[in-house]
């Protein structure tokens, strides 16, 4: 049984759900967002909110249970607040500079890095060593954070690299004579 799953999503004033053909829509006040929906979970959309159950008593569908209710909380917590990841970058002449629909990225390469920020996702450099990932759909918005973080990664010496906020990176002492 899934504690979780047991759980109605709440939906907020303001905020609108419906089921049409095998997807679940909502829309809010920051946009729409929509998740197709599996056979082994039914859902229903109520006047206090949307309960997720599982369709029948298979091991599949009880697997599924948490993990579709959650995905259902996630639609509703990005229409109405949106995410946010933070990078926080590490170096000497390592730095970034959102510019339009590019993030230029200095990262001790030959060459500046120049990211193409994706449609739905809003990059915020509010100093030259951090970079602010904000949208309304989670797994974008992490996917973005990861791509970006893949370009320096942190190395445990110095800690140089991007990392996100709050990440701890574990040190390892140098060399010894």
């Amino acid at each position: 049984m899934s504690r979780i799953g047991k759980k109605p999503v709440p939906v907020p004033a303001g905020v609108t759900a419906s089921i049409d053909g095998g997807t679940l829509s909502v829309k809010g006040p920051k946009g729409t967002l929509s998740l197709v929906l599996r056979e082994e979970i039914s859902y229903e959309v109520e006047n206090d909110g949307i309960t997720v159950k599982p369709a029948n008593d298979s091991k599949s569908a009880r697997a599924f249970w948490g993990m579709q209710r959650t995905m259902v909380q996630n639609l509703i917590t990005g229409v109405t607040e949106g995410f946010t990841k933070k990078l926080l970058i590490t170096g000497v002449g390592y730095r970034a500079n959102s510019q339009g629909k590019v993030l230029k990225l200095q990262l001790g390469y030959s060459h500046d890095v120049n990211f193409d920020i994706p449609e739905g996702i809003d990059i915020k450099t509010p100093d030259t060593t951090t970079v602010e990932i904000s949208g309304i759909d989670k797994q974008k918005v992490g996917q973005v954070a990861a791509e970006i973080r893949r370009w320096r990664k942190p190395e445990p010496y110095k800690g140089k690299g991007i990392k996100y906020d709050g990440e701890f990176i574990f040190r390892k002492e140098g060399k010894k004579k």
